[in-house]
């Protein structure tokens, strides 16, 4: 498929990265489409994919990320973007569930591969639009259900808790919070609130910081993803508490770093810096004559207790 020469990009909230273009049409093309860069996680998958793609060097890599957790619109320009450029493979992190499957199927109708990764488009879309399209990624309410069972481990039964929920619109928002949900159902925990913080650092602290206010008598506090776990640590030191016990989900350095100072009691490594690289591998087999992908190829996660 030929390289048309990068369009601009009309979303300012989108941050375009290129690595190894080159004249050689022969070279597959991969879009990769991340979410928020101010996300550590997505900082790392970026760093993971241009040295995957600078060690093969067999492909051309364009990578773009938005600037906040909620922006899918500049997801869905960057995939038109990539359709009108005749990009080989697009591998796409989905902010939103749902959004995103329309313009993955004008893509699909396009001839280009497509890679679901990291979060799983919703089935309903997809059987709606008439879409089949694997998902490669990783177990997010298993994940979510290690970090809560260790949370519970540390309380006792009937402790009192609270969730922080990723997007509401996101896929692994919904199953993490489930799996947080079945920990505190299992270890008979009392759950006193559950509210979504988008992702974000700074939201979380502010949404926590007011759950402290309502319920001071928390115990526990179950983060669907570092970055808010980070917030709620934050809002933890400047209310000078030290009594209540967090958890998080991705393993990204800074919270690594607060489990081993014993500021965060658990998170769950799902792999990040390797992850988009595996995908990409995986669509450059199939633009190259491999089967397509079926059904869930699962990811590794491993929870980090230390």
């Amino acid at each position: 498929m030929k390289f048309m020469k990068l369009a601009a990009v009309a979303a300012t909230s989108l941050m375009v990265l290129t690595t190894s273009v080159s004249a050689d049409e022969e070279r597959p093309v991969v879009g990769l489409v991340m979410k928020s860069l101010a996300n550590e996680f997505f900082q790392n998958m970026l760093v993971g994919a241009q040295a995957h793609a600078e060690k093969r060097g067999d492909y051309d890599l364009i990578a773009v990320g938005m600037q906040n957790e909620t922006d899918f619109e500049s997801q869905i320009n960057a995939v038109n973007n990539f359709i009108t450029q005749g990009v080989d493979a697009i591998v796409l992190a989905p902010a939103d569930s749902r959004a995103m499957v329309r313009p993955l199927k004008r893509a699909m109708e396009a001839g280009i591969t497509v890679i679901n990764f990291d979060v799983a488009l919703d089935t309903e879309a997809k059987e709606q639009q008439g879409v089949e399209l694997a998902f490669v990624g990783p177990d997010n309410r298993e994940g979510a259900k290690m970090a809560g069972d260790a949370l519970a481990a540390a309380l006792p039964s009937g402790a009192k808790v609270v969730i922080i929920e990723g997007n509401p619109g996101a896929d692994n928002a919904t199953q993490r919070r489930l799996g947080f949900e079945d920990s505190i159902a299992q270890a008979g925990l009392t759950l006193l609130d559950s509210r979504t913080a988008y992702w974000e650092t700074e939201e979380a602290n502010s949404v926590f910081a007011n759950m402290l206010t309502a319920n001071p008598d928390i115990q526990g506090v179950m983060a669907a993803n570092d970055s808010m776990a980070i917030g709620v640590v934050q809002a933890l030191s400047s209310a000078g508490r030290d009594d209540i016990l967090v958890v998080g989900f991705d393993n990204v350095p800074a919270a690594a770093q607060l489990v081993k100072e014993g500021k965060l009691l658990a998170t769950v490594d799902q792999f990040g810096t390797e992850m988009a690289a595996n995908a990409i591998d995986m669509a450059i087999d199939v633009v190259q004559g491999a089967p397509e992908l079926e059904g869930w190829v699962r990811t590794p996660i491993e929870l980090v207790t230390q």
